[in-house]
């Protein structure tokens, strides 16, 4: 069947628009966090995978972190426990870890299948593989008390990315799909934030952009304005004054993180846009709030 002239000429102008992207990013790295309404949504994630492995097609490099937040709490619920979060982060004892394990497991390969039935050749992995993510026990300061500390249990704080798998995979035309648990001091498995691992794989990698999928679209003022081209002063206002807080806290110090480390541009986008990532990498106007260093 072929196209009605219109049709063509549309099609043509789409792709000539892209172009200039295509060529501007290509060999380039592309850390993308999927997480939020992207992952359980099914016309979302066919959305998601064409986008992820069409940037593999011309020549791009992108490297998937997920969460499983919704589904780790869903998990905990069937078996009696309540998901519990301070500051963001989720307090994790054994019997969670095992949950978080079980789950993240489970949710990498549905996203590795996910990819390859898009014609992407997608490889699954934790930071426990070849111990590339190493982390100690993260500690966070109360807001409460000055000076006390928190101890949230099996919590990772990384200490250090080594990026030779996933370089290796990415020159193999792999898309590397990540899942966020480290390896302690002594071995021990802990839990740690999404958007923390990809801000801090970001930069090890160098990447060209960070992208942070999200269920809202952006971040937004106490009005529910859509705020762009924040500083990192603009930021830490927007944190005192209370209003970022709770889950979108390790989002943003880790897009601020990455912005100070190096990552050329880093979005917070609505993962409930079809082909939210195309329209960010793509196109002039993107979509969601742009982090800039400075």
């Amino acid at each position: 069947m072929s196209l009605s002239p219109s049709a063509a000429d549309k099609k043509a102008r789409t792709l000539a628009e892209a172009m200039p992207y295509i060529q501007r990013f290509f060999g380039k790295t592309i850390v993308i966090k999927y997480g939020g309404n992207a992952m359980t949504d099914p016309l979302l994630q066919e959305s998601f995978a064409r986008d992820v492995v069409l940037l593999k097609l011309v020549g791009m490099n992108p490297v998937v972190v997920h969460g499983g937040g919704p589904q780790i709490n869903d998990l905990l619920k069937r078996v009696g426990k309540q998901g519990e979060f301070i500051q963001g982060m989720r307090v994790t004892d054994q019997e969670t870890m095992d949950v978080v394990e079980m789950v993240l497991g489970k949710v990498n390969k549905e996203i590795v299948n996910l990819l390859n039935r898009h014609g992407g050749k997608a490889v699954g992995l934790t930071g426990q593989d070849s111990a590339f993510i190493r982390a100690r026990k993260l500690m966070l300061e109360s807001n409460e008390e000055a000076g006390k500390m928190l101890d949230i249990g099996l919590v990772g704080d990384i200490v250090k990315i080594d990026p030779t798998i996933i370089s290796f995979l990415d020159k193999g035309d792999f898309i590397p799909v990540i899942a966020p648990i480290g390896v302690g001091p002594n071995g021990e498995t802990l839990n740690i934030n999404a958007d923390v691992v990809s801000g801090k794989l970001a930069e090890v990698l160098g990447a060209e952009k960070l992208v942070l999928l999200t269920n809202t679209p952006g971040v937004l003022d106490s009005n529910g304005n859509l705020l762009t081209g924040l500083t990192p002063k603009e930021i830490e206002d927007l944190v005192a004054d209370g209003t970022l807080s709770g889950g979108m806290l390790p989002k943003i110090s880790s897009a601020m993180d990455a912005a100070r480390g190096g990552v050329r541009s880093v979005h917070i986008i609505d993962g409930r846009v079809q082909h939210a990532l195309l329209l960010e990498i793509l196109t002039d106007e993107g979509v969601g709030t742009l982090i800039k260093s400075k």
